[in-house]
Formats: structure tokens, C-alpha cells, sequence
């Protein structure tokens, strides 16, 4: 617990990168194996879940810092964490006198939920006397199950490889996939896994970076091709031992979402890995991802969902073909083995995602111009020779998305930020205009707080403050006078909310002081954005 402690400190003093894989190797050679586990663990997005309610851990800190309960709400709003809220305001240890090893803590964890209320709270206590900050801060994150450190497991696996002498890209394999921090041990995880430790684990994904440069700087645009750049879900479909399964980029099992692929995916023939994106399809047509939704989070799957909702994969890569790894085949190469299956298979639920040839840049830029209308996102761009690489390297593969859509909208209510805004209004809902019955009246559509600089926030925390109308807890409406530009990935038309329109990933473009309110967008002016 002290050593894992004593890390989670080295990397939050620091910015510096090598300092941060430092700290890790440090750990990684002086911990236990099994506290080697739940690390990787941890920083791999597989944390326990939470063990206490956040609104009894709230009164229990308040309690034991002998301040009111608004006064820790308060503190908790400025500081943003609930963790590091707790560990601030409970009096500190000066010497941690727990003995308790890492997994030994989490077991512990595990426990404490057969516990009844009045055991909790004395254990809780008796933890936050005898831990020192960095302690406390990270049992309280591990109480919560919002353990979220700032190390990337890029950096994890970098320092697990020098330690152990693996290669990076190998150890990122390793760890990819469903496996169990209470079962497995680091022997079989990163030191020697078994071959039938593979046989349901997904490859790690290549992502792409943004294209941060001009087209002619690619060099000859006859090699490289492109591809439409689909709004979906990232996931490779997996065929092995007459098993088929389905994992999605953030490394969740996801085959009971969607039973068509599976039944798809039987058909396949063993040692199959296939790389693409699943999309909702309809009447020969890919709809939007706000249909994609309708499949998520269900227990089952009904033949009415099948039938309203349906999905297809859309395939872009081969990574496995007859049981072999064909990553460090160029893309030309492992396109032409893709095209083969899915031309055999000849199966509707899979379908290949076209790649075309760059006659010219320009020729590019036309095509990019018309995205949108096939329902993508932008393009991707990947030279014929790129190996299929480990997470987001630079060079062979970009990402060129289309401008996002834009509406004018007019802010409505505000809300007081976290952290160094936790003093100032910069969390803002927005409206469009509506007629009812004659009457013109703003309906809200969308949140947002990014894209502001500093200063616009100060100047429209100042006009918020000068002009509420109502106060609902945290929450001030306020004078409909502002305009600001939202830009947005997508638009659908939505039931579940009272405008009849969800938007993906709203932000603030720019604040339209050349405008009033009555000048604003509307509703309808929304929906016509919708791409049928």
C-alpha cells in the first residue's frame, strides 16, 4: 500500500514523462507480483468497483473534519475529485502505520461490502486515522472505483518492458483482453502466458493521429489510399476454436450486443481476426449513431430490436488469417486477404469498408468535401505499406474528419465550473428557438463548456452574475441575451428529449456578439441538419 502510495505521489509531482516511467520501473522491480497485478491492473481501466454510496463517504468525511456537510459539498465543488476532496479534509497521519500490501487492501475492499453500516463507518475511520494523504487519496479513489491516475498504459507497458525485457508492443498484447487481477498471475500475464492465454484476446488497436499537416507533405499521393472514416463502434470480430467473439476498443466483451455478427462470425473460419467498425444499417442505408445507442447497454437482444435496429461490420483490416499474426504485413497485403473473405463469405452483416486509390491531392480534397453525404465522419488516410501497429503512432495512418456542424444558440442557464474555474459560471445550457401555438419560447438542446478562453469566461461570468433570473440550486437561469456558436459531430432526431433533437459532442466555437437572441437558430433550422 505504501509503495503503490508512494508512486501514485512520484507521478503526480511530475510532468516530465521519463520521470513518470522512472516511478513505474522503480515499482515494478521492488513490488510483490501480486501487487505487480492489480497495478497493471489499475492503470489498464480495470479498477474494483465502488464499495460505499458517495453520499455516505460525503457525510463520514464532514463528520470526521468536524465541518458541515455544505461546507465539504462546497470544498468538493471547487476541488472536482471527490478522493482528493476526503483526503484534504480529513486531518492527515503523519506516519502511515498500515501494513496492508496493495492487494491485500483491495481484498479487504471486497469484504467491507457484507459489512453493515456501523462496521463501514469504523473501518473507514480507522483507515483515514492511520494514512497519511497520498494514502488516503488513493484508498479513498479505490472505495469510490474511480481510480484514475495520470499515467497512460503506453507508459506502463513502456516501463513494464523495461524492466522485464519484453517488447512494448508484446506486453500491450498481453494485457489486452478479459482476464482477472485476482486469479492471474504476473508470471502468466507478462512473463510467460500460455498459448491458450491468447485464444480470446483481442489485438491492440492502431489509432490514428489528426492530420496536422498539408497533403502535398505526405509525398506522392499514389501511396497512400483512403478510406471513409466511419461514426460507429471500433471493435475486431474474433474467430477462434469455434468460439466467436466481439471486443470494442475500450476493451470490453461486447458480443452479446449484437447476436447477428456472432451468428455472422460462426461462418468464419478459425484463426480470424478482423478489424472494422459496427454501424447501424437499414434499407441499404447507414443511419446515424444516435440508432447504434438503441442496441447498447441491453440485457437482450429481442427480434424487435433485430429487426428496427440492425447492425453490420464494416471491415477494414485483417490482423489474423489461418491462426497467423499478419500485423507486420503492409496494408495492401492484408486489404487483398480481407477482400477474399468477405467476398467468399458473401454474408450481408459483413461488408467491406472500400478503399480507393489518391489519383491527386486535389482529388482528395472533393472527396473529403462529400463525406458527410455518405454519413462518415471524414477520412483516413494510410500508406499502402503501413504495418498494422500498436495505439496512436505517428506517419502511416491519419485522421481527417469534416468540419464539425455549427448552429447559433442562445445561453439559457449556467452552472459554476471545478477546479480553477470552481469561482467563476462556465458551465452553460442552450436553447433554440420553437413556436408553440404562436408563441416563440427557447427549448434547451445542448450543454457545453469548452471553447471559451480565459478572459470570454470572466466576462460572461460577470454578465451571468449581473443578470439571474432564478437560482435552482447550483443551477441560474438567466437573461436570454448571449449568442454563442455551438459546433457539434451530429445531429438525430431523439424522443428522450423535449427539443425532439440530440447533438454529439456539443462545444462552444465562438461567441456571436455581432448577434442578439432574436437572432439565433431554431429548432427547425436544427433538424435540417439531420442527414436522412
Amino acid at each position: 500500500m505504501i509503495d503503490f502510495a508512494n508512486l501514485v505521489e512520484e507521478i503526480d509531482k511530475t510532468n516530465k514523462t521519463n520521470q513518470k516511467v522512472i516511478a513505474l520501473e522503480n515499482f515494478f522491480k521492488n513490488a510483490s507480483d501480486e501487487d505487480k497485478v492489480w497495478a497493471i491492473a489499475l492503470f489498464s481501466s480495470r479498477k474494483p468497483k465502488g464499495v460505499i454510496k458517495t453520499s455516505t463517504l460525503k457525510v463520514y468525511a464532514a463528520e470526521m473534519a468536524q465541518i458541515p456537510l455544505w461546507l465539504f459539498e462546497e470544498s468538493y465543488h471547487i476541488v472536482g475529485d471527490l478522493a482528493e476532496t476526503i483526503a484534504l479534509v480529513v486531518p492527515e497521519s503523519e506516519n502511515d502505520i498500515s501494513p496492508l500490501n496493495l492487494t491485500m487492501l483491495i481484498s479487504e475492499l471486497k469484504q467491507l461490502k457484507e459489512f453493515d453500516e456501523i462496521e463501514q463507518k469504523k473501518y473507514l475511520i480507522n483507515k483515514w486515522n492511520h494514512l497519511n494523504y497520498y494514502s488516503k487519496f488513493l484508498f479513498n479513489k479505490l472505495i469510490t472505483g474511480e481510480f484514475r491516475i495520470g499515467v497512460s498504459q503506453k507508459l506502463m507497458t513502456k516501463a513494464l518492458a523495461n524492466v522485464t525485457g519484453i517488447d512494448q508492443d508484446i506486453i500491450a498484447y498481453q494485457i489486452m483482453g478479459d482476464w482477472n487481477p485476482e486469479t492471474v498471475t504476473f508470471q502468466q500475464l507478462i512473463l510467460s502466458p500460455s498459448k491458450e492465454d491468447f485464444i480470446f484476446k483481442p489485438y491492440p488497436f492502431y489509432l490514428a493521429n489528426s492530420i496536422d499537416k498539408e497533403l502535398d507533405e505526405l509525398g506522392d499521393c499514389s501511396n497512400w489510399a483512403y478510406e471513409n472514416k466511419w461514426d460507429g463502434i471500433r471493435a475486431q470480430l474474433i474467430k477462434r476454436n469455434n468460439e466467436v467473439m466481439i471486443w470494442s476498443r475500450g476493451e470490453e466483451l461486447i458480443s452479446n450486443q449484437f447476436p447477428e455478427l456472432i451468428k455472422m462470425g460462426d461462418l468464419l473460419d478459425n484463426g480470424t481476426v478482423i478489424d472494422g467498425e459496427i454501424l447501424p444499417f437499414k434499407d441499404g442505408k447507414i443511419k446515424s449513431f444516435n440508432d447504434l445507442q438503441k442496441r447498447l447497454g441491453r440485457k437482450n437482444i429481442g427480434k424487435t430490436t433485430l429487426k428496427n435496429n440492425p447492425v453490420i461490420l464494416k471491415a477494414y483490416d485483417l490482423l489474423e488469417y489461418d491462426n497467423l499474426d499478419i500485423r507486420d504485413q503492409n496494408y495492401f497485403q492484408r486489404r487483398k486477404g480481407l477482400e477474399l473473405i468477405i467476398k467468399n463469405l458473401n454474408n450481408n452483416n459483413l461488408q467491406i469498408s472500400e478503399s480507393y486509390k489518391i489519383n491527386s491531392w486535389s482529388e482528395l480534397k472533393i472527396a473529403h468535401s462529400i463525406a458527410r453525404k455518405n454519413n462518415s465522419e471524414g477520412l483516413m488516410l494510410k500508406n499502402k505499406l503501413s504495418i498494422y501497429r500498436v495505439g496512436r503512432k505517428r506517419g502511416d495512418w491519419w485522421k481527417w474528419k469534416v468540419d464539425p456542424l455549427t448552429i447559433d444558440a442562445v445561453l439559457t442557464y449556467a452552472m459554476r465550473g471545478h477546479g480553477r474555474r470552481a469561482n467563476l459560471f462556465t458551465d452553460y445550457t442552450f436553447g433554440l428557438w420553437i413556436d408553440y401555438n404562436g408563441n416563440r419560447e427557447l427549448v434547451t438542446f445542448a450543454k457545453a463548456y469548452t471553447g471559451l478562453t480565459d478572459k470570454e469566461f470572466k466576462e460572461v461570468d460577470k454578465f451571468i452574475k449581473k443578470n439571474t433570473i432564478e437560482r435552482f440550486g447550483p443551477v441560474r437561469s438567466v437573461k436570454p441575451e448571449l449568442v454563442f456558436e455551438i459546433a457539434f459531430e451530429g445531429v438525430a432526431n431523439s424522443s428522450r428529449h423535449k427539443s425532439g433533437v440530440a447533438v454529439r459532442f456539443p462545444r462552444i466555437l465562438r461567441w456571436r456578439k455581432d448577434k442578439n437572441s432574436n437572432q439565433a437558430n431554431t429548432i427547425e433550422n436544427l433538424k435540417s441538419l439531420i442527414n436522412e
